[in-house]
């Protein structure tokens, strides 16, 4: 126990360092214009000069502390600048780090620094990339750069980002490393180890070799433990893993993630239809699809279409925003109209004004809870369209139960509140009612939209809360309507 909590300060401690950090660029970009703006305004011989050195010392500061600084922590301070700043701090980043904080920074952020560099600025930091990493980037580039990168390769290099580029986003083949080492079976851990010696430099997070035939057909793989803890004199053939997870360049990217956690996979293998030895896949990449996915689910269930920069334009920000805002509308007037069919009702009975957004409110946060629960089983690929009549009677049945448990509270509290039994039944029966309609909106939507090929996440939130509160609305003010006048 106490080891998690020691490993929880530190994780705290780095976060808190990060932050202080960003304060701290802060802090020195304020300093830097209150200063420049006081000298601006002197009056003094050689007012020239002494401004740009002044301008040069605070910026040399500023410099300073960034080149300390890891590539995803400059890229995290660029996410947490205003615009100006942050193309401030950017041209103050050395050039031979661009390349790398370019792939750190989010989407959005890239491209606004990427509008900022000329063509021969992006081709530099293209150029101090590794294959893998410029298929990253290379959807960002103007496609004039993107032209000359590719002529600026030799020819195994450009073969290899053309493939890379040819596989669709989410495929395994778009983030597959091409950084690889790889051994016959038939020599033994020695001539391996003398091998892996002269290396000029081994590939990060590597785990295991692959081992290949002279086609470079997949053999197996050999994970660096077993070269330690064998016998030098052993063959590769004797000990090599044969049944290793591997991979095919079309596969889904986020099936190959959750096959990495399945497996508790470092690396593995990506080999095309023949079995011939195309790439790998590491534990990083996976890690940044796995939170890329997570971001996106997130975004995708309050309704935005893709992750905004916190500084963005103010047009930039109502285009990702306004097509489920648009939906929102739409909904809250036909919710808006259902109540306007029973104004009478409600001029009659106060008390049903007081009381419907609790049955509408409540049957959307169980809708939501279903809906949650059968995203996630389609994320993890657990259920799918075959499901849905066993997951619509075990989501109904738990409605039920929880609409008469609930619903009878809520109709005791009626009833002491405004002394009327027959008012609490309404409510009880309204809120068991509109709780089943939850519970089959919230399986049957994200399963019709995974049928149809589309996203189950995005808008589910939102078209649920606007069903249930116009079902809500309608079945409490109809069973008022009928049973109390």
């Amino acid at each position: 126990m106490t080891e998690i909590h020691e490993h929880d300060e530190k994780v705290i401690e780095g976060k808190e360092s990060l932050s202080e950090t960003l304060q701290q660029v802060i802090h020195l970009l304020g300093k830097h214009k209150l200063v420049e703006h006081v000298v601006h305004r002197q009056d003094m011989p050689n007012h020239d000069l002494v401004e740009t050195l002044v301008h040069k010392q605070n910026l040399n500061v500023l410099q300073h502390k960034l080149d300390q600084l890891h590539p995803a922590d400059v890229a995290y301070i660029l996410e947490s600048l205003p615009l100006d700043d942050r193309l401030m701090v950017w041209d103050l980043v050395k050039a031979e780090r661009d390349g790398e904080i370019l792939l750190e920074v989010s989407d959005a952020v890239r491209q606004t620094l990427i509008a900022d560099m000329d063509s021969e600025e992006l081709l530099a930091a293209a150029e101090q990339l590794d294959t893998d990493e410029l298929a990253d980037l290379a959807p960002d580039l103007p496609k004039d750069v993107l032209q000359d990168l590719l002529y600026s390769l030799d020819t195994q290099h450009r073969e290899r980002l053309q493939s890379a580029l040819s596989y669709p986003d989410d495929t395994v083949g778009s983030i597959m490393d091409f950084d690889i080492v790889t051994i016959r079976d038939d020599i033994t851990l020695e001539v391996v180890l003398r091998y892996l010696r002269r290396l000029p430099k081994f590939p990060d997070h590597t785990d295991k070799l692959f081992v290949i035939n002279r086609d470079d057909i997949l053999q197996g793989v050999l994970p660096l433990k077993r070269i330690i803890l064998n016998d030098p004199e052993t063959k590769v053939g004797d000990i090599m893993s044969t049944d290793a997870v591997v991979f095919h360049p079309e596969d889904m990217a986020d099936q190959a993630a959750m096959a990495f956690e399945r497996y508790d996979l470092v690396t593995a293998p990506v080999v095309d239809n023949n079995r011939k030895l195309v790439g790998r896949i590491t534990v990083d990449t996976v890690m940044d699809i796995i939170r890329e996915e997570a971001e996106a689910d997130m975004l995708s269930l309050a309704g935005l279409r893709e992750e905004e920069d916190f500084f963005a334009s103010i047009w930039k920000s109502v285009q990702n925003r306004w097509a489920w805002l648009a939906i929102n509308l739409v909904t809250a007037l036909v919710a808006s109209r259902v109540i306007g069919l029973f104004e009478g009702s409600i001029e009659r009975i106060v008390a049903l004004a007081a009381l419907m957004p609790i049955v509408a409110g409540i049957g959307g946060n169980s809708g939501n809870q279903t809906t949650t629960m059968i995203v996630r089983g389609l994320a993890l690929g657990q259920i799918s369209g075959y499901h849905m009549k066993s997951l619509l009677q075990k989501e109904m049945g738990v409605a039920l139960l929880n609409g008469l448990i609930w619903g009878s509270v809520l109709g005791l509290i009626a009833f002491w509140l405004y002394h009327s039994a027959a008012l609490g039944l309404v409510m009880m029966s309204a809120m068991t009612l509109n709780l089943l309609l939850a519970a089959i909106i919230g399986v049957t939507i994200p399963l019709v939209m995974n049928k149809l090929d589309r996203d189950p996440a995005v808008g589910s939130s939102v078209l649920i809360t606007a069903i249930t509160d116009s079902g809500g609305f309608m079945i409490f003010l109809g069973l008022a309507t009928i049973f109390l006048l």
